[in-house]
């Protein structure tokens, strides 16, 4: 892609050493002027040379906007003096054409190419074809002014490397930060939809056993402690990244969960057919499901199946009208698709919610 202004050069002691050194070609100009310009035709010479190094310092300010110069204005000051200098420095005037074109190859690739080719041209014909030089073809101001050239442009390509690899970590960095959020607000929808849910459905029952006189609600206050110091831990492991959910925990969990809330539960007894890799993973089905199906289906009955790569939630409560499909749902998809697998979750057949994850 074609630059069309002035581009930020690279700050720094690389660029600052690289712009000094250049300043090199106008002294070796200065000597061709002593060479060959004597009395007034040689202080012309050599204000045209101290007026092309100060415009050359100064495209260089300009470049990088410390100054509200034109710099393609200055480019052609320094062009027009190049061409004021040759009658008086010969052949040594084509060193200010090699700064002219590096500077311009530098901000503009095709600009500066096509100024290269015609300046090497002329540094070889001009001394030759000009007689009363008595210079032949100009080979070290030619190949002077290409290595000169390809340096700095090999210089302003790394320059613009650099560039772009900062500015793609720090892409990389926005987005790892976009997605360790997202992470941590699934986790904690998921964590404490289910914790919360549990939490609700123990304290309504631990009352209403209060109300009774039960012995038992001293026990469903335990386990609602329990639960809100197990939910404490949780949101702790999901900030910090290390969560510890597992088939064979959530499926225990799920059956008290639905105990509390009143709902018969056939569950899986054990997980041994489910590889290692997706137990964490059904874990989470396992979990957003059941706490759907306490919150929302008013079911009397939910079942699990387990294979060795699916599983299904299954209840016979009020179907559609009960079951979320938001935060929840969303984050159980970004989940299963990450593992490579697809979400089925609608109304079942005759009636209820059934949440099914293939891989």
């Amino acid at each position: 892609m074609e630059a069309t202004e002035p581009v930020r050069w690279v700050r720094g002691w690389r660029r600052s050493a690289l712009a000094t050194g250049m300043l090199v070609y106008p002294l070796i100009t200065a000597i061709g002027v002593r060479q060959y310009s004597h009395g007034a035709a040689a202080v012309a010479g050599y204000a045209i040379v101290i007026v092309f190094a100060v415009a050359y310092v100064l495209s260089g300010a300009a470049a990088v906007r410390e100054l509200p110069v034109p710099y393609w204005s200055l480019a052609g000051v320094m062009f027009a003096l190049f061409l004021a200098s040759l009658p008086l420095a010969h052949e040594n005037a084509f060193f200010l054409a090699a700064v002219l074109v590096s500077m311009v190859v530098m901000v503009h690739r095709r600009a500066g190419l096509v100024l290269l080719v015609v300046t090497v041209l002329a540094s070889l014909v001009v001394p030759w074809a000009v007689r009363p030089w008595h210079a032949g073809v100009g080979w070290v101001p030619a190949l002077t002014i290409v290595f000169t050239v390809l340096t700095v442009y090999a210089f302003a390509e790394l320059a613009r490397a650099n560039l772009a690899l900062v500015e793609a970590r720090a892409d990389v960095a926005r987005l790892a930060s976009e997605a360790e959020r997202s992470r941590i607000a699934r986790d904690l929808h998921d964590l404490l939809g289910h914790s919360l849910t549990a939490i609700t459905l123990k304290s309504g029952l631990a009352r209403r056993l209060a109300a009774t006189g039960s012995e038992r609600a001293l026990t469903e206050i335990t386990e609602v402690e329990l639960l809100s110091r197990q939910a404490l831990g949780e949101v702790r492991a999901a900030i910090t990244g290390y969560r510890d959910v597992t088939l064979a925990g959530e499926l225990a969990r799920g059956r008290e969960l639905l105990r509390a809330a009143g709902v018969t539960a056939d569950l899986p007894t054990a997980v041994d057919q489910v590889d290692g890799p997706h137990q964490e993973l059904f874990g989470w089905v396992v979990r957003e499901g059941l706490t759907n199906v306490a919150r929302h289906a008013r079911a009397t009955q939910c079942t699990v199946t387990l294979t060795a790569t699916s599983v299904e939630v299954r209840d016979n409560g009020v179907g559609s009208a009960g079951h979320p499909t938001g935060n929840g749902l969303n984050g159980l998809r970004e989940r299963v698709a990450a593992a490579g697998g697809h979400v089925e979750a609608g109304p079942a057949t005759p009636n209820g919610w059934r949440l099914l994850v293939r891989l």
